[in-house]
């Protein structure tokens, strides 16, 4: 897999649970974050929202100061929806700390209802002159 490592957060105290490792609450926050930034970015759009996540397995912790990547790529496309895999792991000893085979977007209106994101809005034709 060719996937880009995007992302690098540094685990700050702030981010630690009660074992001193990190908060999984605050890995899938940065998750969510991450890939829906991306997501907006691939579909040329600003209304995305979080429709699913697959199945994940936290494998490793990570603790305070470890520098940690996060790595989207996308997996299809559809016309209202785009799905994303991420893998996060430890920057200095590549550890896999969890990883997502699927993260659907979907992209919706002001009312919340889906609608075709920018890569399938139909391009306005010129006025003839």
């Amino acid at each position: 897999m060719a996937l880009i490592y995007r992302t690098r957060k540094v685990v700050k105290p702030g981010d630690l649970n009660s074992r001193n490792t990190l908060f999984g609450g605050r890995l899938l926050e940065w998750i969510d974050e991450e890939c829906g930034v991306y997501a907006a970015c691939q579909m040329e759009t600003q209304t995305l929202v979080t429709k699913s996540m697959s199945e994940l397995n936290f494998l490793a912790p990570a603790r305070q100061g470890d520098v940690i990547e996060i790595g989207a790529e996308t997996v299809s496309v559809g016309h209202s929806t785009i799905t994303v895999c991420c893998h996060v792991r430890i920057k200095s000893t590549q550890q896999e700390i969890v990883s997502i085979d699927e993260i659907v977007f979907v992209n919706v209106d002001d009312e919340g209802r889906p609608v075709r994101h920018g890569k399938y809005k139909r391009k306005s034709k010129s006025p003839r002159s």
